[in-house]
């Protein structure tokens, strides 16, 4: 139903995006690969998926068309849902998911929060072949800004992504005082949090 939208980018957080397209704001749920990719911009094209159920009709937002095309790939497997594909997307930057797809490595992707061993298996059985096929030099950068981040953002963030506040606040803290760094990049942080929560 929607394949794009190009706009002024009216709000951005690490986990969506609003898009004005002539005075209607879309708001579109992103990964954090997407959020390094908008960020600073005024304008932008982000690339759209509609998610459409009894309850919800949800718009996912994209940097990229390979990044959505991954997305499409990932909820396209049994027990994958919405979600969990953009937990997956927040995790890892796209090139380095594929590659651990493509070289079944199971460990990594049951890493990720809310994908088990047998979830695991069943993204590398189901999409293996299919991404060994497609072309793997999409050039796919994560271009973090400079600049200090705040750290509530990134509490905000993980908060809006289904976890407690509490375990999200110890998570958090834990991150800045291992790195020991005030400036420290707000998607690094949400990135090295998610592994212990």
């Amino acid at each position: 139903m929607y394949t794009h939208f190009i706009g002024k980018v009216t709000s951005l957080t690490p986990t969506s995006v609003v898009v004005e397209c002539q005075g209607v704001g879309y708001e579109l749920h992103i990964s954090l690969y997407t959020f390094a990719r908008l960020k600073d911009k005024a304008d932008a094209k982000v690339f759209a998926h509609l998610v459409v159920k009894e309850d919800a009709h949800t718009l996912y937002g994209f940097g990229d068309e390979s990044e959505r095309s991954l997305f499409r790939q990932l909820i396209s497997v049994q027990g994958i849902g919405a979600s969990t594909a953009r937990m997956i997307l927040s995790s890892m930057p796209p090139q380095e998911l594929m590659h651990a797809i493509i070289q079944s490595n199971v460990a990594l992707l049951k890493s990720v929060k809310g994908v088990g061993p047998k979830s695991a298996q069943r993204i590398v059985l189901e999409l293996q072949d299919k991404l060994q096929k497609q072309d793997m030099e999409a050039g796919y950068s994560l271009s973090i800004a400079s600049g200090n981040q705040n750290k509530n953002e990134a509490v905000d963030a993980l908060v809006m992504l289904g976890f407690s506040k509490s375990a999200v606040e110890k998570a958090v803290s834990k991150v800045l005082e291992t790195n020991g760094s005030s400036d420290f990049q707000v998607e690094e942080i949400i990135k090295t949090a998610l592994k212990s929560l």
